[in-house]
């Protein structure tokens, strides 16, 4: 790497400030236009065979689609009864659906309720997507989930009438083809949606995905899924076309991406993920989809756990695009195999070039600190779709532990204290002056993960 003074793409750090435009303040539960009482129980996390045919779809939606605008329909517990299951449900104009402390809401596991066309969900195959979610908003504003209860995908369960479960579904597609199983809760052009204090536990897919949307609140949210075996479960996915999300005080656990910003058509723009704690999973994400440009993002006081990557910039030239105006702040990440990984080579996509070349500019990494040891790595696309990324106070506390792979990248370092080995890049360059000092402990950004 050569050391040299750029002019271009590098811009000195401009002090944090959270970007969803909105003024946000902790939500309150809404009033309530019904309460449900439970008619089933919950033993050992579980729900008895014989109870598989007990649904409350219907008297579930039929509260929803009688409550008014403004108020709630509660799911609680009756005596011993604490659980509900339910197929697919979608809520309405300004209607919330409360999950009671105690209660847990089971999806189905019969797939057949969830088929969007005969026969098109709980298999595996090349069609687009074939299954509904447990939960929809769509073309609505003001809804939203709450409540101090449980929402459980059963994600690990064997499918009714089949002796696969729907993460098996999701191991089999790698060989090939795209499982067909539902996501936990999907909202498209629902603007002012607000998720809180709610447990997302085993969705067979994505627990929540917002696109379209213009205002998204996610605070108190505990997503509990499985390290291991539990494909393609993401936690949070804010999607195309969106802007005014918050993402904070939250904790999260899950087998994929523990926050992926996808922007794909119509991009993303104006989001804060702020005061979070994630644990296992793939990380803090952007991407894998830029091609529609991802702007305006703050992430700060973070901690990361044991996450198999930390913070995460993916694309690739098959649906890349411009990833600027980033900052990452006071952020922790311990025993990770990756905890900096900016990759515009990522393949589980598909093909890795095309002719949409991702690049990435204005990105900052401010009060890093990293432990435990993996690969770091800033890999630009090519020499004219590049990486540019300026590091203050970003360090390693075991600096002798890390492995490198730089690529078209441009550095600008300091003037807090930097600790990266940044010299042998290919095709990248380096200014700045790093002062000096020592990491800040992280040992209060670490909290175990809630109990239930």
């Amino acid at each position: 790497m050569k050391r040299v003074f750029l002019l271009f793409a590098l811009s000195p750090i401009t002090f944090l400030s959270a970007q969803d435009s909105r003024k946000i303040t902790e939500p309150v539960l809404p009033p309530i236009c019904s309460s449900l009482d439970a008619h089933l129980h919950v033993n050992n996390q579980a729900l008895a065979k014989t109870d598989e045919d007990r649904l409350d779809t219907s008297r579930i939606q039929q509260a929803l689609d009688a409550c008014e605008e403004g108020h709630g329909v509660v799911l609680r517990s009756h005596g011993a009864e604490n659980a509900f299951l339910s197929g697919p449900l979608e809520l309405r104009e300004g209607v919330t659906l409360v999950v009671d402390k105690g209660v847990t809401l089971f999806a189905s596991r019969d797939s057949a309720l969830y088929e969007k066309t005969p026969g098109s969900c709980g298999l595996v195959n090349d069609s687009g997507s074939g299954c509904k979610p447990l939960i929809a908003a769509q073309h609505i504003s003001g809804a939203g989930i709450m409540g101090e209860g449980v929402i459980d995908g059963r994600g690990g369960e064997k499918i009714l009438g089949k002796n696969v479960s729907w993460w098996d579904l999701a191991e089999q597609a790698r060989a090939g083809g795209r499982q067909q199983v539902p996501r936990l809760i999907v909202t498209d052009a629902a603007d002012n949606f607000t998720v809180y204090q709610i447990t997302l536990k085993n969705s067979p897919n994505f627990h929540i995905v917002y696109n379209h949307g213009d205002g998204f609140t996610v605070w108190g949210l505990k997503i509990d899924t499985p390290k291991r075996g539990a494909r393609n479960t993401d936690g949070v996915d804010p999607g195309a076309g969106s802007k005014n999300i918050t993402i904070t005080h939250s904790f999260i656990r899950t087998g994929d991406d523990n926050v992926a910003i996808k922007g794909g058509t119509g991009g993303i723009t104006n989001m804060t993920v702020s005061h979070n704690h994630f644990y296992w999973g793939h990380g803090m994400s952007i991407g894998s989809e830029t091609n529609g440009g991802v702007s305006r993002i703050r992430v700060f006081d973070l901690s990361l756990d044991g996450p198999d990557n930390g913070i995460r910039i993916k694309s690739n030239g098959s649906r890349g695009g411009l990833v600027h105006d980033v900052i990452y702040d006071d952020i922790c990440v311990r025993d990770s195999p990756n905890p900096i990984t900016f990759d515009t080579g990522y393949t589980a996509a598909g093909t890795v070039e095309g002719n949409l070349p991702p690049s990435m500019r204005d990105v900052t990494l401010h009060n890093i600190r990293v432990s435990g040891g993996g690969k770091i790595s800033f890999n630009g696309y090519s020499k004219a779709f590049r990486i540019a990324t300026t590091l203050d106070n970003v360090l390693l506390t075991d600096p002798a532990s890390y492995s490198y792979s730089i690529h078209h990248t441009d550095f600008l370092e300091g003037p807090g204290p930097v600790n990266l080995k940044l010299v042998d890049g290919t095709d990248s360059t380096s200014q700045g002056t790093p002062g000096k000092g020592s990491a800040v402990s992280c040992a209060d950004k670490f909290v175990p993960f809630p109990k239930p």
